[in-house]
């Protein structure tokens, strides 16, 4: 495993880290953890040297926490650093800050969180934040050794990005970051700035939600030319570990061999280790990216549950692979399986709830009324 320094306090975390969002499932329900696959996978990561493990208030509705607080005994919690995130969208007082966070610590069976994260920022969370004095909030915290370094996940534009950075001495900060999200957010520019502050940086969405971990034959066409070969996914990440600046790359794996298969890239993934050619072949696979995708939907669920139990994500995603991936038959078979369900596009009431809560601030409407008319033929 490689390690690289975090926080001011130059903390060896693990390059690879493991994130808690994506776990395997019972019955197609995501509040339904398989704790036994779940469990096995958690073991091989941090046995393999994971020492980052990163999870939040509401994913797997909920019970991602829980999972992990049962998950973490024998000796599992003093091997990692533990990350989790507070849900700035459902505080309404200063109080709510901490009642949040003990909830979370009991969730989570410890006394105290590594990394605490105010979850998914944007425009409006922030204000928020703001106005009901987040700063105090963070430093009491920490004088009370409920978490030992303070932080944000990032879903907005850029000069937000700088506001963000520049208000308070953060110990590091989360981004969405992959070689199709160049210029989308944070972006590379804000990964540097931070940098320059000498904020620590950890990245999500390395694979863009799965989106990069396969390829359709034109794509996969140009992989097929590099001297060194490589899957999808391991060029995604290996992008990503180029960049000196990166500590930690959150992968949101779901199955065991995913674990497998990037604890075995991992190994050798130093920064700047790219070449000019390598380099130049990814950049003809994103000019060809680029020409293919509809909606930038990354499937973190965040839109869910819509109030008329439309099936966002599963939606668009179909809706991709028709045109990314050329799958027509199988988007036009799951899609007629949501209008069955009543989970189609045509059940949306056009409320706009999804379009507040989406961190990619997608125009979510107007994008299921496209699906509608090319997944419906």
């Amino acid at each position: 495993m490689q390690y690289r320094k975090f926080t001011r306090d130059n903390l060896d975390v693990s390059l690879l880290g493991f994130g808690c969002m994506r776990f395997p499932v019972l019955n197609d329900d995501p509040a339904q953890i398989d704790e036994e696959k779940a469990s096995e996978m958690l073991k091989l990561a941090i046995e393999n040297g994971v020492n980052y493990i990163d999870t939040a208030y509401n994913y797997h509705d909920g019970n991602s926490e829980s999972f992990l607080g049962s998950f973490l005994h024998d000796g599992y919690r003093e091997k990692i650093y533990l990350a989790t995130k507070l849900p700035v969208w459902l505080v309404k007082s200063y109080e709510d800050f901490e009642k949040y966070l003990d909830e979370q610590l009991e969730k989570l069976k410890t006394d105290y969180i590594d990394f605490y994260l105010l979850h998914a920022l944007h425009k409006k969370t922030w204000t928020r934040s703001k106005e009901l004095n987040v700063f105090k909030f963070l430093d009491q915290a920490k004088a009370k050794g409920k978490i030992r370094y303070a932080g944000f996940s990032f879903h907005d534009e850029l000069p937000l990005f700088r506001e963000i950075i520049d208000s308070y001495p953060w110990d590091f900060c989360q981004i969405q970051l992959n070689y199709m999200d160049i210029q989308y957010q944070a972006g590379v520019e804000g990964l540097k700035y931070a940098a320059e502050k000498g904020i620590s940086l950890a990245i999500m969405e390395p694979i863009k939600g799965g989106k990069l971990a396969s390829a359709p034959k034109d794509i996969q066409a140009i992989w097929d030319q590099a001297v060194e070969k490589r899957s999808p996914a391991e060029w995604a990440l290996k992008w990503v570990y180029d960049f000196e600046e990166v500590a930690v790359v959150l992968s949101g794996m779901s199955t065991l061999d995913q674990v497998k298969e990037n604890l075995a890239l991992t190994k050798n993934s130093l920064a700047k280790s790219l070449t000019e050619d390598e380099h130049r072949l990814i950049q003809r696979v994103i000019d060809l990216y680029k020409q293919k995708i509809k909606v930038g939907c990354t499937s973190c669920n965040y839109c869910l549950p819509c109030p008329q139990g439309v099936a966002i994500p599963g939606i668009f995603s179909r809706y991709n692979d028709y045109y990314v991936f050329g799958d027509k038959k199988r988007s036009r078979f799951v899609y007629n399986k949501y209008k069955n369900e009543g989970k189609d596009s045509s059940q949306c009431i056009e409320c706009g709830e999804c379009e507040q809560l989406c961190p990619q601030q997608l125009r979510i409407i107007s994008h299921l009324k496209d699906a509608d008319r090319v997944l419906s033929k």
